[in-house]
């Protein structure tokens, strides 16, 4: 894999600095940017693409979740603050881990551990696929277009970006031939973690979908996310 492009925003100039050596001694890394300006970092994605922005939360002219909002789309972050009351909000977002100030060079080396990653099962999710059988036919279903699996008692109903397919098929068994990235959250569902855009306490949304989650499963999602 080539090396990773990353933006470093703080606005305080030692945590840059700080972040900036952990990221030369990372071989995965390459800066572009090490800033304490935020929209310096606006005005150099209106020229240049990048892979991944590490960015503090409270900054005093945009905060960080301002910031995503305003460039998400697929861009990928790596949260550095000292404040975990933002954790759950900067999910909503693409953002791969949440590190906790002061950062030590271990736990940054493992937050682009993360991002490798979630790249490499991103890849693969690309070319994933498996075979179900409905209406007396084997029926090819990518990894990548399906976005969640509801059970249908002795069925399972499988939701992609195109149809929806009623296999003759338990969750139990059907989780099993799934990558890393769907997820159960009920009994009743299992979702593929890539459409998610929100979640609460109570459900996750994949767009204008709503699905709850299980009271079994909150504290399992909770502590994924």
């Amino acid at each position: 894999m080539p090396k990773i492009n990353c933006i470093i925003l703080d606005d305080e100039p030692l945590a840059v600095k700080l972040l900036n050596k952990h990221a030369s001694e990372n071989e995965n890394l390459n800066v572009f940017l090490a800033t304490t300006e935020v929209f310096e970092v606006i005005d150099f994605l209106k020229k240049e693409k990048i892979d991944l922005i590490f960015t503090d939360i409270q900054m005093p002219e945009l905060t960080g979740i301002q910031l995503m909002k305003i460039i998400n789309d697929q861009q990928k972050f790596i949260v550095t603050t000292a404040y975990s009351t933002y954790a759950l909000e900067s999910f909503n977002f693409n953002v791969i881990d949440y590190l906790l100030k002061p950062i030590t060079k271990e736990r940054f080396d493992l937050s682009v551990k993360k991002y490798l990653d979630f790249f490499s099962q991103q890849q693969a999710n690309q070319s994933a696929f498996l075979f179900v059988k409905t209406d007396g036919k084997q029926v090819k279903v990518n990894f990548s277009e399906l976005i969640y699996i509801e059970s249908l008692k002795d069925y399972i109903r499988i939701h992609t970006k195109t149809e929806k397919i009623i296999v003759l098929e338990t969750m139990k068994s059907f989780e099993s031939k799934l990558p890393s990235n769907f997820k159960r959250i009920h009994r009743s569902f299992i979702i593929n973690i890539d459409y998610l855009t929100s979640i609460d306490g109570n459900s996750v949304y994949l767009g204008q979908k709503n699905i709850p989650i299980g009271e079994t499963y909150r504290k399992e999602i909770k502590e994924y996310f």
